[in-house]
């Protein structure tokens, strides 16, 4: 599909359906015959009629481009970087929909909440089984509030053995919010590098764990999308002196299905079920960060605690060294029932076949644009890959430039300027659920950016310019608001 800024839609060229037709793709799943089968009578028969060949991603987004212009990922690619905006299939938004969990009210008791209690019950089941820990809690409401779960835990552990730490380790390829999570603990934040190949030197971590540092927060796979490796050796290091292993799953959407961190010396992990388990994310939430942990924090989790006896499910609150209640209710319900429908209609295989598609996406772009922009860590990459603006430098061209020019082209822009360990990172995370065709667009419209940065610069100082609102002037609006709808 030839693809030209601003031709109609939004912002793409947007061919009819049977350009977008490829043999073998279908949209929709016919459900099981419950009726003997009989052969129609010759007078209705004839030739099958040709229809266009389409995914659902396919006709859902044909017709969102052309019904509206507000940018989703239902409308176009979203590939920013650490966020994992994969698109979410229209069966979860039917599961979360249905009458008996969209009505049901948090203050109706167990007895009137079972098939609620079961959902919640099995989903963290899945998750521990996936993850590879013994216990899972749902109540975190997001990602961060997560990290907040885990380090409290952690607290609480070393609260009960007697002798509170002070400190804790923060690689500087960690997600921006482990800090501030390790802070409202009362831990001291100790950074250290990555080493050269932006993977973590078991020896740094060595370097600075001693018997007042409660343990390490990793980030795994890491901010610049490398997998650690030597996460193993890093936790035999950290358990040695007596500390713990944080572990920051929002990147699990590389490894889900293929490898378990709790089988690789991690001791508490938070996921993202808004990112990795395929709900909508952005614009405020909601989300859900569900945190897992190995046996000797289970007695540490949440409350209230969700226990199964025969064939019925209740709340337990008498957990004596729990770290008590994180809000007022049980997390966001509905982005649980659209994870565990996601978790059920995937399957074991269909999670594993996820990450090894985001990782190929991943790398097909890494490789197809490192000529282009330049890559400062040129490794196998697992779900994102992070770029610079230096080759662009010469024409005055920025990362910011470029990202605003993308939004011409009908793309959102990646994640910029993160990690910071990347100076002008330009962070690009395909997901797996963009097909081959939509990530060659996207990759010729960075190709096409790159060539105007030299040819024509102005254009890109000045972008975006097909948009319903172009360049602000970032500087007065971080400085004087507009919070007026």
């Amino acid at each position: 599909m030839n693809q030209q800024p601003g031709t109609s839609g939004l912002i793409f060229n947007e061919p009819n359906l049977w350009d977008k037709s490829r043999k073998g793709r279908c949209a929709m799943s016919l459900p099981g015959q419950d009726v003997d089968r009989t052969e129609l009578d010759a007078s209705l028969t004839g030739d099958a009629p040709e229809l266009p060949q389409l995914s659902e991603l396919d006709v859902a987004r044909h017709y969102t481009r052309l019904s509206q212009w507000n940018f989703g990922v239902d409308s176009g690619m979203y590939p920013l970087g650490s966020c994992t905006m994969k698109y979410n299939p229209k069966t979860n938004e039917v599961q979360a929909a249905r009458q008996g969990f969209a009505a049901a009210h948090p203050f109706a008791g167990d007895e009137f909440s079972q098939g609620a209690l079961k959902l919640m019950f099995n989903l963290e089941q899945y998750l521990a089984a996936i993850t590879g820990f013994d216990a899972v809690t749902l109540q975190p409401a997001a990602g961060a509030h997560g990290e907040l779960a885990g380090m409290l835990m952690i607290y609480a552990y070393h609260a009960k053995s007697g002798k509170q730490r002070s400190k804790i380790i923060i690689p500087d390829t960690a997600h921006g919010t482990n800090p501030a999570s390790a802070t409202l603990c009362g831990y001291e934040s100790v950074n250290i590098k990555s080493g050269e190949n932006g993977i973590l030197d078991p020896g740094a971590v060595a370097a600075v764990m001693d018997e007042d540092t409660a343990g390490i927060m990793v980030t795994n796979p890491n901010t610049l999308g490398l997998f650690e490796s030597n996460i193993r050796q890093i936790a035999d290091i950290v358990h040695s002196k007596g500390g713990l292993v944080y572990g920051d799953g929002a990147n699990m959407n590389a490894i889900m299905g293929v490898v378990k961190p709790g089988e690789l010396g991690i001791d508490v992990l938070h996921l993202n079920l808004h990112k990795t388990f395929s709900t909508p994310h952005g614009g405020g939430g909601p989300g859900s960060g569900p945190v897992a942990v190995v046996k000797t924090l289970e007695p540490f989790l949440p409350i209230p605690r969700i226990l199964k006896e025969l064939d019925s499910y209740k709340f337990v609150t008498d957990c004596p060294d729990t770290i008590g209640r994180l809000h007022t209710f049980y997390g966001h319900f509905g982005v649980m029932i659209k994870a565990y429908s996601y978790i059920l209609s995937m399957g074991a295989k269909g999670l594993s076949e996820a990450s090894k598609l985001a990782v190929l996406n991943a790398n097909y772009v890494k490789e197809s644009l490192k000529g282009t922009l330049n890559l400062p860590y040129d490794l196998p990459c697992m779900h994102e890959c992070v770029f610079n603006d230096e080759f662009q430098k010469e024409h005055h061209i920025t990362t910011m430039d470029m990202a605003k020019r993308l939004l011409d082209y009908g793309f959102h822009p990646p994640t910029v300027y993160f990690p910071l360990v990347v100076e002008g990172a330009f962070m690009v995370e395909p997901t797996e659920t963009e097909s081959k065709e939509d990530i060659d667009q996207f990759i010729d419209a960075v190709k096409a950016i790159a060539k105007e940065a030299g040819e024509d610069p102005e254009k890109l100082k000045k972008a975006p310019l097909l948009t319903k609102v172009t360049r602000l002037d970032e500087v007065t609006a971080a400085r004087k608001p507009c919070l007026r709808g």
